[in-house]
């Protein structure tokens, strides 16, 4: 009678667990109630949950009896073998077990003496973690105490499964706004309207592969005869290349305002994304400064090219090859002179990401100069805006069912037909 009683007892405790933990606890708050339940139910001393990390594989400690988070490899030590068999692990005594790991006790001036370790499995036999009990207050673990503490897991990976997907959705819809307000600021900072020169019509174009991307372009009108072109690309895609093309946009317009020269406002962003960026970290840029009296762009291309001139008297391309190093890959000590551009009526100056030149179709072709050659010459009579809607189109096109790979910025200065 004893033992029913006994049993019908510790049915009664997990049933109030149960419903306990169906409450919509987040996930920390629902590690400690398991915790919590678990030295109830077992009337022991303390407890820790280990979530597995699958990406890392191990397992972590979120709470535990003054514990702060650790790590471990999931296939370490007590927990882990736990982890790896799937089966309960009773150790009637902790330092007599070769197993048992003492350093958390050396650190924290606790003594184990026993310990019952559970594995937590979630749906379709997914590991969720291992729920560790130590110190039984009269005794040690027997076999009522390991068919309740199964009993309890089972229950505590269901609610415990449930609330890392619940914590992972937020962490997603969270991470979510926070792109989708990277994006509009990205997008605030490109141009509003075409830069307005006498004799001369623009066109630009963005489309980042992800939500936020490393490409940049922006026009910087110095009088009504002369404007800065920029346009660059931040290695890698998101949100850190947006941020690094965003600080070379910012660093060039308060380099103009302070009246720096195309030369020095090189060097210096240069210089600046040297001590900014990662090693691995740079970004290509051309600095260009179209003169409508010279009818000239001198320009500085750091890593970017090719630079597309489109000669419109003889209906020629020439392709001009980055000039120096990207910037922020090392200090810039001899920069060469500016390369000039004499754009005669009709000329094309085309700076062009290689998120167009190598946009590839299914079968891994890619669109290249030709594909933009072909687009220049079915449209002689185009502005630049159309040339770059055209050239957008005919990529996409090209590309077929194939996703886009990088991001892609177009800019385009033509000089008009007199």
């Amino acid at each position: 009678m004893g033992k029913v009683s006994d049993d019908m007892q510790a049915l009664r405790q997990i049933l109030e667990v149960t419903r306990k933990l169906a409450a919509p606890f987040d996930l920390d708050t629902m590690l400690a109630e398991v915790v919590d339940a678990s030295r109830e139910v077992l009337n022991a001393d303390r407890g820790t949950v280990f979530l597995y990390d699958d990406v890392a594989n191990e397992l972590v400690v979120r709470v535990g009896t003054d514990l702060d988070q650790i790590r471990i490899p999931a296939n370490k030590g007590i927990v882990g073998e736990s982890a790896q068999t799937r089966k309960l692990i009773n150790v009637p005594d902790c330092y007599a077990d070769d197993r048992f790991n003492r350093a958390i006790d050396k650190q924290t001036g606790y003594r184990s003496r026993c310990m019952l370790t559970v594995p937590l499995i979630g749906y379709e036999d997914s590991l969720i973690g291992v729920l560790q009990i130590l110190n039984k207050n009269d005794g040690v673990f027997d076999e009522k105490d390991e068919f309740v503490a199964q009993a309890l897991a089972a229950q505590a990976a269901v609610v415990l499964h449930r609330a890392k997907i619940t914590e992972q959705i937020i962490a997603s819809e969270r991470l979510d706004r926070e792109i989708s307000v990277a994006r509009d600021v990205q997008m605030g900072t490109l141009p509003k309207n075409m830069p307005v020169i006498h004799g001369y019509d623009f066109g630009g174009a963005f489309a980042p592969t992800d939500q936020t991307g490393g490409d940049l372009y922006d026009f910087v009108p110095l009088d009504d005869k002369r404007l800065f072109l920029l346009m660059g690309d931040a290695t890698g895609h998101g949100i850190g290349p947006a941020l690094s093309a965003t600080q070379v946009r910012a660093m060039l317009r308060v380099a103009i305002r302070l009246d720096s020269s195309l030369d020095d406002a090189f060097v210096h962003i240069n210089d600046q994304l040297c001590e900014d960026l990662p090693d691995e970290r740079f970004v290509t840029g051309f600095f260009g400064l179209l003169d409508a009296d010279t009818h000239t762009v001198r320009f500085h291309s750091g890593g970017q090219g090719p630079i597309m001139h489109y000669q419109a008297e003889m209906a020629e391309f020439e392709w001009h090859p980055a000039t120096t190093f990207p910037l922020g890959y090392m200090p810039q000590s001899d920069l060469q002179s500016p390369v000039v551009a004499a754009l005669e009526p009709g000329d094309v100056l085309g700076l062009i990401s290689d998120g167009i030149y190598e946009y590839e179709n299914e079968h891994g072709t890619q669109f290249g100069r030709q594909g933009v050659i072909r687009v220049l010459d079915k449209n002689p009579d185009a502005n630049a805006q159309e040339l770059v809607d055209k050239i957008m189109a005919a990529a996409r096109e090209h590309g077929g069912t194939a996703p886009q790979a990088d991001d892609i910025t177009i800019v385009l200065a033509r000089r008009l037909p007199e």
